[in-house]
């Protein structure tokens, strides 16, 4: 059986996605990065914060 991780912490979100805890906070408030409570935990699906670093802008080459 697979265990792979489907939920994560703020923190594993930072360390997996190289995105400070602010702009995390930032992307929950406005709607760009769907997030769960329980309790006081809040979680974000491995798939949800794939889906938002996927929908941000790609560079353009200078």
């Amino acid at each position: 059986m697979d265990t792979q991780q489907i939920g994560m912490t703020i923190d594993d979100a930072v360390a997996n996605s190289g995105i400070g805890r602010t702009k995390i906070f930032e992307a929950i408030k406005t709607g760009q990065l769907k997030a769960r409570k329980f309790g006081r935990r809040t979680v974000i699906l491995t798939e949800d914060l794939a889906d938002f670093l996927k929908s941000l802008p790609v560079r353009e080459a200078a």
